[in-house]
């Protein structure tokens, strides 16, 4: 029986920083030191290559990243998970498993616009109602999890204040999020042209 503590990681960055690359060579690495022959990584995708079959681009960096885990080698498994991330985590974030998630700001977007809302372009946003369950649900189910859980995030709030409420509330609620996922893990990495720096590393 596998009784190693969990250890949650959060590796983020801007777009093209390498923080998926980098993430990818962590959960190698987690699962060489588990040493487990035949083992095998969880990929939790939170893209949907069916949801997106009419995005060109999204299909592209799906491409992308299978061809980048085919060549860095190791098993990864795939399971596609848009919207119940904190269930998905339940299922599948057990002892002597590694669980990679990629990523969470696609994850949050498809909580926004899961219900096809039409938002407006000036004034308050007010979410779904699935939006605020499912956040909760996952970061209760981050807290819980056992084996390794390794989280890639996006950091969209560096730039210049967004056009539109619903750009400016979505740069708002990614930020949060990340510090509250940051807050339950024990390693945090934030990644720049494809360097880490570790802003967090507790002992499990």
């Amino acid at each position: 029986m596998n009784t190693a503590p969990a250890r949650r990681s959060l590796i983020f960055g801007g777009a093209r920083s390498g923080k998926s690359a980098h993430a990818e060579r962590l959960a190698l690495a987690a699962l060489a030191s588990q040493a487990q022959a035949g083992g095998e990584i969880l990929y939790l995708a939170t893209a949907s290559r069916s949801a997106s079959r009419d995005d060109a681009e999204m299909q592209q960096r799906i491409d992308h990243h299978q061809q980048r885990r085919s060549e860095l080698g190791g098993r990864w498994r795939t399971v596609e998970e848009p919207l119940a991330l904190g269930a998905a985590l339940r299922a599948h974030a057990q002892p002597g498993q590694v669980v990679l998630v990629d990523c969470l700001t696609v994850w949050l977007a498809n909580l926004l616009f899961a219900d096809g809302i039409e938002f407006p372009d000036a004034g308050p946003i007010a979410p779904p109602p699935a939006f605020t369950r499912q956040r909760e649900d996952f970061l209760l189910a981050l807290q819980e999890v056992r084996g390794e859980v390794i989280l890639v995030s996006n950091e969209v709030g560096m730039g210049i204040v967004p056009q539109g409420a619903i750009s400016r509330w979505f740069v708002d609620e990614a930020g949060r999020l990340n510090q509250a996922v940051a807050a339950r893990c024990e390693r945090v990495q934030w990644v720049a042209a494809g360097l880490p720096l570790s802003l967090k590393d507790l002992p499990c």
